[in-house]
């Protein structure tokens, strides 16, 4: 399974009990956070969340007052097993389709798990995940190593 979805980058000050605020309105309000990831700097934290309903999200941030943009984001459901990240992206790197950042639930239904991925270009992204299966050891095909993880 693959789609796109909505993805939300919520500005926070970098203070304690911020995060617990932001996570409880959302809460309160009944939106489901489905993905997050949190980056921090020293003077403010990026909340990335992707939700079950972006358009009562959309409302929760509005009202909250705090800064926020959208993204779209490719989410990728994949096996939870070793390599099956390690194949996404490098089918992506094989058809040059950049991956800006990437986060992953730690799990789903099924023994899945859902990677989020800020892509270059979506359309083409699908196209190419879209196009086979996962390859397996036994493939041929292979990606080359970014110039900066080649050895001498």
């Amino acid at each position: 399974m693959m789609h796109t979805d909505t993805q939300f980058s919520i500005f926070l000050v970098n203070k304690p009990g911020v995060l617990a605020q932001v996570c409880q309105r959302l809460a309160d309000d009944k939106v489901n956070v489905v993905a997050m990831s949190m980056m921090d700097s020293m003077e403010h934290g990026v909340l990335r969340v992707v939700v079950g309903d972006a358009r009562q999200a959309r409302r929760t941030i509005s009202a909250i007052g705090v800064p926020s943009t959208e993204t779209d984001v490719l989410m990728v459901e994949m096996p939870n097993r070793p390599g099956a990240l390690s194949d996404v992206v490098g089918r992506l790197a094989g058809a040059h389709v950049n991956v800006n950042y990437a986060y992953c639930t730690t799990g789903a239904p099924n023994g899945k798990t859902v990677g989020i991925f800020k892509v270059s270009d979506v359309s083409k992204a699908m196209k190419i995940l879209d196009e086979r299966k996962p390859r397996r050891k036994s493939d041929n095909g292979t990606v080359r190593k970014p110039v900066s993880l080649r050895r001498g």
